[in-house]
């Protein structure tokens, strides 16, 4: 194949013709006005053999697998019987489900998405994307596959159940509690590892959690409640009108905008201060709680035996300190009003996605709060400058089209573009960073060329455990689920070796921003000239080619921060210099003022 050349679907292999034909099975049975039944899934998903769920035809459970989808749905999935998809309050209403919003909302810890349960066996899920179906979809599927598998081996024995209901009423630390769990895991297929991180993932819900599963096989009940392209710009259009109401004082038209697709702490931590202000309080707090995590790990810094950042220390800790109860209100007004005086505003979601957001206004920080790792000269210049950061915790998918579509029409002038996240690496290892010059994009087929502002010596000083890995090819997905080992060995072979979903869609959106018509299809796009800089940094959560090595299997936690806050920093410090940059040059007449 030649360079740049992109695979045809005929020319595809086995595995990405079974990935295209699960997506179209998917979505041509989510067209049915009423309900489909996820055992109609099944067969399709199994012969994907996603690399994330590389054990699903085994009798034992793929619990890596498993727990990577326990992780990205709510808890109350176990009461769960009937999951509805919808993309506003108003269509749920008007097919007969009431106000949804009523419903409790409930959350997923590794997923962003607004849910809602009805308290008996009905989820309802908004939807921001079509990526937000490819994501659903496959992990329902694939818990639905593992939850079944549980169900056989809890009745394989007629005593089973029986000593899960003793194991529920047992002491930990009671004599036959050790005997009982090694007989129940045995029976389970278990590792004792295993055991353990299904343990850390269901918490006190543990033992319910496992007598649920043995009750009754799960065959999931799904419906999809329209779900058009208008559907989504409306909703996202909802998301945005929001976050707009919060910006009279800052209005986005009249000023340059640099927009950061991240996270809502890596950025204001290394600004705002708040926690470096507070070491004293948080190393204390440290110390007199214990923390299993963190007290080896301040032990360990204090007496130099790690290389770890302690600014990054003092971020984590920071996070954990607010959770407490008792502070967790007076921490957060503090936060507020502390962050407020110095330019920095939080929007929550309220409508539409559930994306929050952080306008920061370059002329109101403070530079003798920042990280250390942000300090340089002519800091003070940035008091003339006008301005603001516009940073959104990253979207799923598709979601980042409709968001920078929407955004490119609100802006004035964009200065920067900067787009970090998570992918899975083909090269490399958890926590390393890449820097693509190439994008494809699997949604439109357009392959992108990239003059990225960022090279490994932008981020190498500020990473401590990982490599940097520049000049890398990106390719951005359709879904997590969606690829096997066959699909990636395509791309791989073509030395694409970052694997991601928000990329592509933010680059078709940059396209609309630019030039007269939509973004095209199936072509090769110059974006080496554009009139304003373009950042792109991956941090690898996920290695699919050693099976089992994801976020399902071991969490990244504090020791994800190095990867993450290394590249924040590398973001802040471009922003900060080339504004710094800009008003010295007006300064010193060098050019004439901008024309807003």
């Amino acid at each position: 194949m030649a360079q740049g050349e992109q695979p045809q679907p005929e020319t595809y292999p086995a595995g990405k013709q079974e990935v295209e034909l699960y997506i179209r099975t998917y979505n041509t049975l989510l067209r049915s006005s009423g309900e489909i039944k996820m055992k109609a899934l099944l067969q399709a998903h199994l012969n994907i053999d996603s690399s994330l769920h590389p054990n699903a035809r085994n009798s034992a459970p793929d619990l890596t697998a498993f727990i990577y989808c326990t992780l990205r749905l709510p808890p109350c999935i176990m009461q769960t019987r009937r999951v509805v998809l919808g993309q506003s309050a108003e269509v749920f209403s008007e097919q007969g489900f009431g106000d949804v919003e009523r419903w409790p909302a409930v959350k997923a810890a590794g997923r962003r998405r607004k849910w809602f349960f009805d308290g008996q066996h009905t989820l309802a899920v908004y939807i921001a994307s079509a990526s937000d179906v490819d994501d659903l979809i496959p992990i329902l599927v694939a818990f639905q596959i593992e939850w079944n598998k549980f169900y056989r081996l809890l009745n394989a024995d007629s005593t089973t159940l029986q000593m899960i209901i003793e194991g529920m009423k047992m002491l930990p630390t009671s004599p036959r509690y050790e005997e009982t769990v090694k007989v129940i895991r045995e029976r389970l297929l278990l590792s004792a590892d295993d055991w353990v991180r299904l343990e850390a993932v269901w918490g006190e819900n543990f033992w319910l959690n496992l007598l649920l599963m043995g009750k009754m096989e799960r065959n999931f009940a799904i419906r999809m409640l329209g779900g058009s392209h208008v559907g989504y710009a409306k909703a996202t259009r909802k998301w945005w009108a929001a976050i707009g109401d919060c910006l009279t004082d800052l209005p986005l038209a009249e000023r340059p905008v640099y927009f950061v697709s991240s996270n809502t702490h890596s950025l204001v931590n290394p600004l705002s201060g708040f926690a470096l202000r507070r070491k004293e309080e948080l190393e204390q707090f440290v110390k007199m709680t214990g923390d299993a995590e963190l007290l080896p790990e301040y032990e360990k810094l204090q007496r130099g035996e790690v290389k770890s950042s302690r600014e990054n220390f003092l971020y984590y800790t920071a996070r954990k300190y607010s959770l407490d109860g008792p502070r967790a209100k007076r921490m957060e007004e503090e936060r507020r009003r502390e962050e407020e005086e110095r330019g920095i505003y939080y929007v929550r979601s309220t409508a539409g996605l559930d994306i929050d957001a952080q306008i920061i206004d370059l002329a109101r920080l403070i530079p003798r709060d920042f990280d250390p790792r942000l300090q340089m000269d002519n800091l003070d210049s940035l008091k003339r400058s006008n301005a603001i950061v516009l940073n959104i915790e990253y979207p799923l998918g598709l979601a980042a089209y409709h968001i920078l579509r929407q955004l490119a029409e609100q802006v004035g002038r964009f200065k920067g573009i900067y787009i970090l996240g998570k992918a899975a690496t083909l090269n490399g290892s958890i926590g390393d960073v890449m820097i693509p010059n190439v994008v494809f994009d699997e949604h439109s087929g357009n392959t992108y060329w990239l003059d990225n502002c960022f090279t490994a010596q932008d981020i190498s000083p500020f990473l401590i455990y990982g490599s940097v890995l520049d000049n890398q090819k990106t390719v951005s997905v359709k879904g997590t689920f969606l690829q096997n080992r066959q699909y990636l060995e395509l791309y791989y072979r073509e030395s694409y070796t970052v694997v991601e979903m928000e990329a592509g869609p933010y680059l078709n959106a940059l396209y609309e921003s630019i030039y007269p018509t939509r973004y095209p299809v199936g072509e090769n796009i110059n974006f080496t000239k554009l009139p304003f800089v373009i950042g792109l940094l991956h941090y690898a959560s996920d290695t699919p080619y050693t099976r089992g090595k994801n976020l399902g299997a071991k969490r990244q936690s504090y020791y994800g921060m190095d990867s993450a806050y290394a590249t924040s920093i590398a973001i802040l410090r471009h922003i900060l210099s080339k504004e710094v940059a800009d008003e010295q040059l007006l300064t010193t007449e060098q050019r004439p003022s901008l024309v807003l």
